[in-house]
């Protein structure tokens, strides 16, 4: 039965995600053209809570554990594992009040509706794998313009989706970065579940009736002279969460 419901309601989900990508398209542009940075954040929130409630055609559920709201008066790294794209739209929305960045992939940038235009203009950065230097001076100048504007960037520090559910090795370079960067940031883990088996593990057929959750463990500072050490324990409090 399960399997039936997901071949029947997968194109359906599949639809709405891209119709409110489309909706929401002309939304951002008219938003930042004629009414700021601040009404343009508030769309892309709503893009995001919208994003979240397809879910329920797939018949999953959505728990947020733990979270507690962080006033915006300092910097905030988000550290989590990395499973599949819906993984951000959450994310997003919870962290909507700390104006949630990321660095994201260029190829991200052109070409997909709303996502790509939030890339380019709403304060993320985008970098190209293959050009190590340039991606560091990228990541420098964005990290310090996040930290003076008091916002929040996430990180996924595997590098790349986990397909088996299982939380990869942490690479320590790219929060290095931000937090020379961001000497007076907080890291906030968060321990994500259930995407990559919504997902179905890199299927184009989604998963029915499979529950997400979104467990956000305790704020951290960063030393950036024991952070590998640190950076680990964060990865195993994680772990423990999410190979549960």
């Amino acid at each position: 039965m399960k399997l039936l419901l997901s071949a029947l309601l997968t194109p359906i989900f599949y639809l709405a995600f891209f119709l409110i990508l489309l909706i929401f398209h002309p939304i951002q542009f008219i938003t930042l053209k004629l009414f700021g940075r601040n009404t343009y954040d508030a769309s892309v929130a709503v893009l995001n809570y919208c994003i979240i409630h397809t879910h329920f055609i797939m018949g999953s559920r959505i728990k947020f554990i733990d979270f507690k709201q962080i006033p915006q008066t300092q910097p905030l790294i988000i550290v989590a594992n990395h499973q599949a794209v819906w993984d951000m739209p959450p994310l997003i929305w919870m962290f909507r009040k700390n104006h949630l960045k990321f660095i994201a992939k260029k190829e991200l940038s052109k070409g997909i509706p709303s996502i790509s235009y939030n890339l380019k203009h709403g304060g993320s950065v985008t970098i190209d794998r293959e050009d190590g230097s340039n991606a560091i001076k990228k990541i420098i100048n964005f990290a310090k313009q996040i930290n003076e504007d008091n916002y929040a960037v996430c990180i996924f520090p595997e590098g790349s989706r986990s397909k088996n559910g299982k939380v990869k090795g942490f690479k320590s370079g790219g929060l290095k970065t931000l937090v020379k960067q961001m000497p007076n940031a907080l890291v906030v883990p968060v321990a994500i579940k259930g995407t990559g088996e919504l997902n179905n593990h890199g299927s184009k057929l989604l998963k029915f009736g499979v529950d997400l959750s979104y467990t956000f463990l305790e704020p951290v500072k960063i030393n950036i002279k024991t952070i590998d050490d640190e950076l680990n324990q964060i990865r195993e409090g994680i772990k423990a969460i999410v190979e549960n």
